[in-house]
């Protein structure tokens, strides 16, 4: 799959991507538990996107790696598309 094929509410997203750019890091609180959550920007050759980070996600990646989203899903957020691994998906660096 390619970033160019993806749409809003997209599932079963299967993508190997390279990270461009990671955001700054929020802190967040939800049902009383703390929380990270940050944007990086990711690309492959039919484009670029940006990709949601959460918790240990934020610590496995670095700029210039390769990942692999398996079963992600596409989000949008103020009319911007945005791929994360969530709640049943799986991201990994590629070696």
């Amino acid at each position: 799959m390619k970033i160019s094929e993806l749409k809003p509410r997209q599932g079963k997203v299967d993508i190997e991507v390279e990270i461009t750019d990671i955001g700054d890091i929020r802190e967040f609180q939800k049902s009383g538990k703390p929380g990270r959550v940050a944007n990086a920007t990711i690309k492959d050759d039919s484009g670029e996107m940006k990709l949601t980070l959460w918790n240990d996600e934020i610590d496995m990646v670095d700029v210039g790696n390769k990942i692999k989203i398996t079963n992600g899903y596409v989000n949008e957020f103020q009319g911007e598309m945005q791929l994360t691994a969530g709640r049943f998906g799986k991201l990994e660096v590629v070696k």
